[in-house]
């Protein structure tokens, strides 16, 4: 019996063969290329690189306390107290940039660098120089600064008070903006708020190690929409008409495909959008302004059943879906991978996310591997996600925010040039042939860094960085080559346009 994965592959095959019969091309890639307005770009997170952790009166974050504190939960011991030493060789990375020829570099700014106690009474100086000169000196060289102003690294002050379990955080959150907004808004033109990652609320694998999944996880989504609304209309109310630039959210994109033709598991993969995509974006771009239906009512159904007497999942109060309803100038997202699924949950590894959603997550063992258990090659899936979320929230304004591939350091990275090459590819086909708004591209990552709990040992750098060397040196890989052949040119680029020139 044919199953719904086999078909597909037969149903990909007979497209592909019809493909090359009648789509061949001298560069063996593609029809289609990016318009001269298309922004590509590169990205990065203040403490995956920065290290300085404890310079010019920085204050400690999440990843500095628990990397001392608890460091058997990091690879190998590993911290990011030095990591990529992009603290002190900022300029250094920045002529890398502009040797790439990136249009745009998305960087976080790191909260407890501007204010140590997490609060806006104490505001450091030294850490407004330390990105203000580095605002610049991309702006010398024609890169425009895209600024996540938070990336995984709250202030411990802040974390013992619940972290983003609070309500009040929203406030901080505010306090933090308007600084951010204050010192760089005349030269930062694009904002991202936050990345909306809830890691370490449900489980116990990230900091802040809550692991009270059903509650703090869906406490924490709750106030981050909060919050990411209170910078939006503050940036709306008091520094739009000056400032002219746009702000927007990141969110994480994976595509969740049906395991089968069924009714039940085509649900089941509509189900998880709406758990892992939905519960973020419905709030912000959907006109009704609110959690979807099926997520609230899933959740508030479990909860009773589990002894419950409220819903584990905190209600949008009317007031507050109108606060955060519309609050966008454009969507980031973050597009990996894919996941298939099905109707039911069984197995050892239940979470609440399984029980609450009443669905299974695997992926096909034929997929391409990475270097990261969770994240398998299948371009097909960027293509369908930007389609959904296209329909579904009335065409937005998207920058992919991040997209890129593990490995374990190969500067002869075949590997990740193939994975590029495919999802560029479908990205294209997004624009041309389902006309979904996408401006910008990123690459994930600028350089190999500290992968959060997996350390040093999953590579997603385009530049290698030699942590055996006191002095940090960065080192090309032969996908800098190709990815600035793809800026320039403005197409996908075969991998044997650039690879016969280079040595490994």
């Amino acid at each position: 019996m044919y199953t719904y994965r086999k078909i597909m592959k037969i149903l990909l095959g007979t497209a592909c063969v019809l493909c090359l019969l009648f789509r061949a091309r001298a560069d063996g890639i593609g029809k289609y290329k990016f318009t001269e307005d298309f922004l590509f770009g590169i990205a990065s997170s203040a403490y995956q690189i920065e290290g300085g952790y404890k310079e010019n009166g920085k204050g400690e974050n999440i990843y500095d306390h628990y990397t001392k504190t608890d460091h058997k939960k990091f690879y190998n011991g590993s911290n990011g107290n030095i990591a990529c030493d992009s603290f002190r060789k900022w300029r250094t990375d920045v002529k890398l940039l502009k040797e790439l020829g990136v249009h745009f570099y998305r960087f976080s700014i790191s909260w407890s660098r501007i204010l140590p106690s997490g609060y806006a009474n104490n505001i450091n100086g030294d850490g407004l120089r330390y990105y203000n000169d580095l605002i610049n000196e991309l702006i010398e060289h024609d890169i425009q600064p895209m600024v996540t102003m938070y990336y995984n690294d709250l202030p411990m002050t802040l974390q013992q008070l619940g972290g983003w379990t609070n309500p009040y955080m929203a406030y901080y959150f505010e306090d933090y903006a308007r600084i951010l907004f204050s010192y760089f808004g005349d030269r930062v033109k694009l904002w991202i708020t936050m990345d909306t990652s809830q890691k370490g609320y449900g489980d116990d694998n990230y900091p802040p190690y809550l692991n009270q999944p059903g509650i703090a996880n869906y406490l924490c989504q709750h106030v981050m929409l909060l919050a990411h609304a209170k910078a939006y209309h503050l940036y709306d109310d008091e520094f739009r008409t000056i400032q002219k630039g746009k702000v927007g959210i990141a969110i994480n994109s994976t595509w969740y495909e049906p395991g089968s033709f069924s009714p039940e598991d085509i649900a089941a993969a509509e189900t998880a959008r709406e758990f892992k995509i939905g519960s973020l974006m419905n709030p912000i771009f959907h006109t009704d302004g609110n959690y979807p239906k099926i997520v609230s009512e899933r959740v508030d159904n479990v909860s009773k059943s589990e002894g419950y007497l409220q819903s584990r999942m905190p209600s949008l109060l009317p007031q507050e879906a109108d606060y955060i309803q519309g609050t966008y100038d454009f969507a980031g997202l973050n597009i990996y991978t894919t996941y298939l699924v099905k109707q039911g949950y069984t197995g050892n590894n239940i979470t609440c996310l399984n029980k609450d959603a009443n669905v299974t997550f695997y992926q096909d063992p034929e997929w391409t591997k990475t270097n990261s258990d969770w994240l398998r090659v299948v371009p097909e899936g960027a293509r369908k996600v930007l389609k959904w979320v296209k329909d579904k929230y009335d065409d937005p304004e998207i920058f992919i925010t991040e997209n890129g591939f593990p490995d374990t350091g190969e500067i002869n990275d075949v590997k990740r040039i193939q994975y590029l090459q495919k999802y560029l590819k479908a990205i294209l086909e997004s624009i041309h042939e389902d006309e979904v708004n996408i401006k910008g591209y990123t690459v994930w990552s600028f350089m190999d860094s500290f992968e959060w709990t997996a350390g040093y040992s999953e590579k997603f750098g385009l530049y290698s960085v030699d942590f055996s060397d006191p002095d940090r040196k960065r080192k090309p890989k032969k996908s800098t080559s190709w990815y600035k052949k793809v800026i320039k040119e403005r197409r996908v680029v075969d991998l044997k346009e650039v690879t016969s020139s280079l040595k490994g």
